[in-house]
């Protein structure tokens, strides 16, 4: 499922997506907490992203796309995230939004 949003930049129509960097990820469940339709915390204690079909991406990398309802809960976790490893950026461009390499 593709949401069309209002992005941090004020235009219309873009899409966000997130992902993950394990290797950063304190396990802390942080991301988990605010948007746990988005996040999940696997056996091994890292966090991964999950689809919209709710099943968890543990590929390196994986992105799942910012439904519209919860941009301020992710964009929160990648605030927030005392890893520094959740990256929210646009589809169309892959600019970072929110997380540890925004502007």
């Amino acid at each position: 499922m593709t949401v069309t949003q209002e992005g941090p930049s004020g235009e219309a129509g873009e899409e966000l997506e997130v992902w993950i960097d394990q290797d950063l990820c304190t396990g802390d469940g942080i991301c988990a907490q605010y948007a746990p339709e988005v996040f999940e915390l696997d056996i091994d204690g890292l966090a991964y992203v999950k689809s919209a079909a709710d099943e968890l991406l543990q590929d390196p990398g994986a992105t799942t796309r910012v439904p519209l309802p919860l941009l301020r809960d992710v964009a929160d976790s990648a605030k927030e995230c005392p890893g520094d490893c959740i990256h929210v950026r646009r589809v169309s461009d892959s600019v970072e939004v929110y997380g540890p390499d925004a502007p």
